[in-house]
């Protein structure tokens, strides 16, 4: 076993372990053992087994993505006051103020991507689970877990739809002249296109606000919108079907989450966040300070307190003393020395 492969081999197990958990129970409520679709229920049970262990992740990779475009205007003030600087003293003290930028609004362009690192591996595991299946089932033995050689046989004669394997890639399709596989192969690619561009665009279009549509950032997002989908054409090639049918049922449960994300938790100043304060209102409900859904009433009296204590606050604070010239200073210094005298003189001519 090289060294990937004792890295992988606990996930190996678990992933074996989820699927036959979920094969077990889809067979015990009836459904035929050796049939595909029994085996790709399975696969779906194990996307939402996955993704559900993810959900904080993904939650913190939201909130990490929208405080990324938020802080972009200030990113570009750092960058653009080391531009041009290339020695390193420069580039230390640049890198410095990136990090503290980071700390202050606690994020970090990796926190983004936790949840795609965390399922990588998840991935790759469930691909050397499937990509075993033909030799495994060639030999008469089984996985490294639960998936023992029965199952395996089972699983490698299991056709989806009765005409395309699991373990069958778009080439094997290809060569042997399936057609119905590579039919249910292509559809699942543009498919996986398709929800792929359309969860970036829900972040583009709804959830950005004004001050992040400026940046850099922003650009990279719109080009990457158009560039990343296609990534999936590769996959719909060279991966066999069980997991081009895990990464698109993956990619549902993404589209379908950003979706509720992007509705109950929106970025503040963007057009999801104006279109929730406007459901709000018409339930007669605001947001308050502390970010949490309350009565209009309740809402109202919050910001007459508010105002308020601004005003207060205002009214206590010391008066701006306007600034003068040195001319107008001096007069003003001779004014207020000249009034005592002035009084002792009137004084001294009252009194004679």
């Amino acid at each position: 076993m090289d060294l990937i492969g004792i890295i992988l081999w606990p996930l190996k197990w678990a992933v074996e372990a989820v699927l036959v958990f979920w094969h077990w129970l889809f067979t015990a409520m009836g459904l035929p053992a050796a049939d595909g679709i029994t085996w790709v229920l399975s696969i779906v049970g194990l996307v939402i087994v996955v993704r559900s262990a993810m959900i904080p992740l993904f939650v913190r990779q939201i909130k990490s993505q929208r405080k990324m475009m938020e802080i972009a205007p200030e990113l570009r003030k750092v960058q653009e006051k080391y531009k041009g600087k290339r020695d390193q003293l420069s580039r230390e003290a640049m890198s410095r103020e990136t990090m503290a930028l980071y700390k202050k609004h606690g994020t970090t362009p990796v926190s983004s991507c936790l949840p795609l690192l965390v399922q990588m591996p998840v991935f790759f595991a469930l691909f050397s689970v499937l990509n075993d299946v033909t030799k495994h089932a060639a030999a008469g033995i089984g996985g490294v877990g639960l998936l023992n050689a029965e199952l395996t046989q089972e699983f490698y004669n299991a056709k989806l739809f009765g005409v395309a394997s699991l373990h069958e890639t778009l080439i094997d399709a290809f060569e042997t002249g399936n057609t119905a596989a590579i039919i249910i192969l292509l559809t699942l690619v543009v498919l996986m296109i398709a929800s792929q561009f359309f969860t970036q665009l829900q972040i583009i279009s709804k959830n950005l606000s004004p001050e992040a549509k400026t940046g850099q950032a922003y650009q990279m997002q719109k080009i990457m919108l158009y560039v990343l989908p296609f990534a999936f054409v590769f996959s719909g090639v060279f991966f066999p079907l069980g997991v081009v049918i895990y990464w698109f049922v993956s990619n549902l449960w993404t589209m379908g989450q950003q979706f509720l994300v992007i509705r109950e938790m929106p970025t503040p100043g963007s057009d999801a966040a104006k279109a929730r304060e406007e459901r709000l209102a018409r339930k007669g409900k605001a947001i308050d300070s502390s970010g949490k859904v309350v009565p209009m009433e309740k809402y109202q009296a919050e910001q007459q307190r508010l105002f308020e204590e601004a005003e207060r606050a205002r009214a206590a604070a010391p008066k701006r003393q306007q600034p003068v010239n040195k001319q107008r200073a001096k007069k003003q210094a001779q004014k207020q020395q000249g009034k005592p005298a002035a009084s002792a003189d009137g004084s001294a001519g009252t009194a004679s």
